[in-house]
């Protein structure tokens, strides 16, 4: 009576899925990647980040260069004479100037200071954009494997529930003949009720991954490819200390943080740039017009003056409050500061490269424990049935080998899909992830029309094929 009610259930929702996804080519790992990074606003944000801070390290040249300005004026001023024994007078005085000045800096070591900061700045900027890039990368492969781990779920889950079926049958038929208790059925029937049950939440949970990915690439139905059968995993790494040095030599986030060392140690020095002169050359050129003469004048007679000047400008701070002598002393604070967070990241860098060697390590012998486990449960699963047929097992025996197995394939299939995901995390650990790292995993895929390139949900895909 249950797999009445629930058997339709789940054939409606599958049916609705169907419907709502047409079907689409297979996209490979690294084509997906490629919309990503032209789609993702997280990334493209970090892009324009980069961008903004190539334009301001530019800015910072501008305290060296010289500045050139052209100004112009015209005014006119009313003026009352008043003369003895005369009376008094009324005239108009305008006045018209125009003029080009230049400023060349010749000593300012504050200037000096954030022009070589802009350059760290800007090393700052690409490492950022790096770390955001490997970041990219990740997320794009996680959730390309999450989406062939949730098809695999779901192929396995229906197996599961077509043998479970099977199994009830047989067990209904047995009950028919006399040769079995209604317990066997009744056994079947829940163990079928709650493989359906699992079914649907398989179902839902493909569904939210390929809306993940989706989102992360900007297609719609986007169709990661599968494995290839038989999947062929990647050896794990040997030399944890080689690993370890190549993050502490040229990791994005230790790059920054020393960058960002030697800004504070730069600081410091437009800091005490405070207490030091500074040198500017001038040039100008102004023209200044009075029509009617000037107002200290009693001519009326027009006055024209070309004036030229080229000169230098010396500046000498004296005292400022002993502002210059704190910002000094906040400073030297701020690098060290920067000092412990440089060595806080190398910390930090070693810990996570041990760490995702170790697992990637743990991971590589946990699917080869899977694959023994895969064959040990198919032989006991063969038994149990061989037994349950002679009369010396019982049905629940059966039912359980088949979820044991079915239990160890999907757990062998995730293992494959972590080891692959294992050694892009492992280079990110260590700051080498790169494209190029897509390569290889891009080439253990099916090609079009193979057995692992037609996977569906109803077939499980290459990684859920033990090669054993």
């Amino acid at each position: 009576m249950h797999r009445l009610r629930l058997a339709p259930i789940s054939c409606a929702l599958t049916a609705i899925f169907a419907a709502s996804a047409p079907p689409v080519h297979a996209q490979s790992l690294i084509e997906l990647y490629e919309a990503a990074r032209a789609y993702d606003a997280t990334y493209q944000s970090a892009r324009s980040a980069y961008d903004a801070s190539i334009a301001r390290a530019e800015q910072a040249k501008a305290g060296l260069l010289p500045s050139v300005g052209l100004s112009a004026s015209a005014s006119r001023t009313e003026q009352e004479l008043r003369l003895e024994n005369v009376g008094s007078t009324n005239r108009t005085i305008p006045q018209e100037s125009a003029g080009i000045n230049a400023t060349q800096p010749l000593y300012r070591p504050a200037n000096w200071a954030t022009y070589e900061q802009s350059k760290r700045q800007l090393d700052i900027a690409q490492a950022q954009l790096t770390l955001a890039d490997q970041d990219l990368i990740v997320r794009a492969s996680q959730a390309y494997f999450d989406v062939l781990a949730s098809q695999d779920s779901l192929a396995l889950v229906r197996a599961q529930k077509a043998a479970t079926e099977e199994q009830l049958a047989f067990a209904k038929r047995n009950f028919e003949v006399g040769t079995a208790t209604i317990t066997d059925t009744r056994e079947a029937q829940a163990r079928y009720d709650l493989v359906v049950a699992q079914e649907i939440s398989a179902l839902n949970d493909l569904q939210i991954k390929k809306i993940a990915l989706d989102q992360l690439v900007g297609r719609v139905n986007a169709n990661p490819t599968p494995l290839a059968a038989p999947v062929v995993l990647p050896p794990p790494p040997t030399n944890v200390e080689q690993w370890v040095r190549q993050a502490e030599d040229g990791h994005p986030s230790i790059i920054q943080a020393q960058r960002n060392l030697e800004v504070a140690h730069l600081e410091v020095d437009k800091a005490r740039a405070g207490h030091k002169p500074t040198l500017d050359a001038q040039l100008g050129y102004n023209v200044t017009n009075n029509p009617n003469g000037t107002s200290t004048s009693t001519s009326l007679q027009g006055i024209r003056v070309n004036a030229a000047s080229i000169g230098v400008v010396f500046n000498m701070p004296l005292f400022a409050g002993f502002a210059t002598e704190n910002r000094v002393k906040e400073t030297l604070a701020l690098e060290d500061q920067s000092r412990s967070v440089l060595e806080a990241t190398r910390r930090n860098v070693t810990q996570a490269t041990r760490s995702a060697y170790l697992g990637l390590v743990a991971g590589a012998g946990q699917v080869k424990a899977l694959e023994a486990a895969e064959a040990s449960s198919q032989s006991a699963l063969d038994a149990n049935r061989l037994g349950y047929q002679v009369g010396v097992r019982i049905n629940i025996d059966v039912l359980n080998s088949q979820s044991q197995l079915f239990q160890t394939r999907r757990d062998l299939a995730a293992a494959r899909y972590n080891v692959l995901l294992g050694n892009l995390k492992l280079r990110q650990a260590n700051g080498t992830l790169s494209e190029g790292d897509l390569q290889p995993i891009n080439a253990s895929l099916a090609a079009p029309g193979s057995a692992g390139a037609s996977a569906s949900p109803d077939q499980p895909s290459a990684a859920t094929q033990s090669p054993i």
